[in-house]
């Protein structure tokens, strides 16, 4: 036996539904406080702002670059070359 049931509603009626909460007003609050945050950090020293977004600084963007290359060689040096 195959029962199918086909809903047509928006996000909004189905949540709404399985009374889950409507969160738009918390996101829209959050993304304007990271927008003031980034602009906060782009008016003064925009080395701060990359610190804080790569921790690591260049060294662990050249890390990345060496395991990125180290994987791409593995995975070439499995093909069979003739």
């Amino acid at each position: 036996m195959k029962i199918r049931l086909d809903i047509d509603c928006t996000p909004e009626e189905a949540r709404a539904f399985f009374g889950l909460p409507d969160v738009r007003p918390m996101q829209a609050r959050m993304m304007e406080i990271i927008q003031e945050r980034i602009e906060k950090g782009l008016a003064g020293d925009p080395e701060i702002l990359l610190k804080t977004w790569m921790p690591a600084g260049v060294q662990g963007w050249e890390a990345l670059q060496k395991m990125f290359w180290a994987q791409a060689g593995a995975s070439d040096s499995g093909k069979k070359k003739g």
